[in-house]
């Protein structure tokens, strides 16, 4: 649900790999796992240099980079767990090591470690103030943490820094919060052009965000092209099957949405793609198929493992008007240690579905604080308008939302149009 920020280590993996590779690990904890025979190939050669230099930071920083690429690549977290058991070795042996501290916050970045990650970034930027990787941290983690101005800031610095793939991307990231659509495409498409063609996974990643972009407006056929491009570069990508599976969903092409998540969720079992596929089945009248998909997802870390999300869970429940006081509690959580307008936008759907209106706005207001171009929490406004009998202000809301994007959730868009049928 959240941006991920873990593409950004794919300038330093490659540039790295390229370079180091004479220099280039049998850590005994660490599996060696499945995986391309590149991935294999540059597993190997960092174990083996890990054995002849121990005590030196060269092949752990390989073998941690290795694990991450091969996270990005195949949708799979466990990966960067591995690489984070790697890292800390590393920094063991070199305390000191400014890389090893950066894969660090990269990867804690990517399992929704905000907090530690800034603390690594705050350090690092004393220590390399002109980092245009160190601005790349401290962007992801102040927008995580809903610091946007923070992360402005940074953002921009990164640009200036190294104007390329990973600060366009980023500045792209930035401007789509603060709605600004026509900026966001502009720099995703820098993005995407600048990125390294050695990287096809970030190629195709920075394309994937386009299409994501286009899909967040709207633009259906735009969205397509995105992530048909990005699938040309990475076949049977996950975020581009995802993205390309919803669109066409969103399109009304439930039986070509019904086959791409199919796709999807066989590369990646992700949460999202997991309940969209169900909310698919459901609609094409597979009953039982769209139960044996709510169920996978209700199993949790049982069925999805590393792939579930609780957070996106409470949201889901709240969404069905079931389980409200499990949801209000992992929102609350949420919302404690991320305060950014997606821990808001659910914080303030489960106190609705709970019956509390008056915080249930309070949070809303929080989440449209930055005029984020977001029909699901234009529609959630519009709701809790509704129940505190705003009709004004909810006619309004969820115009917006329809407006944004006609078909932003497959049920609750359906939703927005019998709500403002009855305004």
């Amino acid at each position: 649900m959240r941006y991920r920020s873990i593409n950004f280590l794919a300038i330093l993996v490659t540039f790295f790999l390229s370079t180091s590779c004479s220099n280039v690990a049998n850590v005994a904890e660490v599996d060696l796992p499945a995986g391309s025979a590149a991935r294999s190939d540059e597993i190997r050669q960092a174990e083996d240099l890990i054995k002849k230099m121990p005590d030196g930071p060269a092949g752990y920083r390989a073998l941690g980079m290795a694990y991450i690429r091969l996270s990005r690549e195949t949708g799979d977290p466990s990966y960067n767990q591995k690489a984070l058991t790697v890292i800390d070795k590393g920094l063991e042996v070199q305390p000191g090591d400014q890389l090893l501290k950066k894969l660090k916050a990269t990867v804690l970045l990517a399992d929704h470690g905000f907090a530690a990650a800034r603390e690594i970034g705050q350090s690092l930027e004393q220590e390399l103030p002109k980092d245009p990787f160190v601005m790349g941290i401290l962007t992801d983690a102040n927008a995580e943490l809903g610091d946007y101005q923070e992360a402005a800031k940074y953002a921009q610095k990164m640009v200036d820094l190294r104007p390329d793939s990973q600060s366009y991307a980023r500045a792209a990231h930035i401007r789509s919060l603060f709605g600004d659509h026509k900026g966001a495409v502009e720099m995703y498409i820098l993005a995407a052009r600048t990125a390294d063609p050695a990287d096809v996974e970030a190629q195709a990643w920075c394309l994937a965000q386009l299409g994501n972009e286009y899909w967040k407006n709207g633009k259906y056929p735009e969205s397509l092209r995105a992530y048909d491009e990005s699938l040309q570069i990475f076949p049977e990508y996950h975020h581009a099957l995802f993205g390309k599976g919803r669109t066409l969903a969103s399109s009304g092409d439930l039986p070509g949405a019904k086959a791409t998540l199919g796709r999807a969720q066989q590369k990646a079992p992700m949460i999202d793609t997991v309940l969209l596929l169900g909310d698919v089945y459901q609609k094409l009248g597979e009953s039982e198929a769209a139960s044996r998909q709510y169920a996978m997802a209700e199993a949790g870390e049982e069925k999805l493992g590393p792939h579930y999300d609780e957070h996106r869970m409470a949201l889901l429940w709240a969404d069905q008007n079931r389980n409200l006081d499990r949801a209000l509690e992992v929102a609350l959580a949420d919302y404690a240690q991320i305060k950014d307008i997606y821990a808001s936008d659910i914080l303030a759907w489960c106190y609705y579905r709970n019956g509390r209106f008056a915080e249930a706005r309070e949070q809303i207001s929080l989440a449209m604080r930055l005029n984020t171009r977001d029909a699901r929490i234009r529609y959630h406004a519009g709701m809790i308008e509704l129940a505190l009998g705003n009709k004004s202000a909810a006619k309004k809301h969820l115009s917006e939302s329809l407006s944004i994007n006609p078909v932003f959730d497959l049920m609750k868009s359906e939703s927005a149009r019998e709500e403002l049928a009855k305004l």
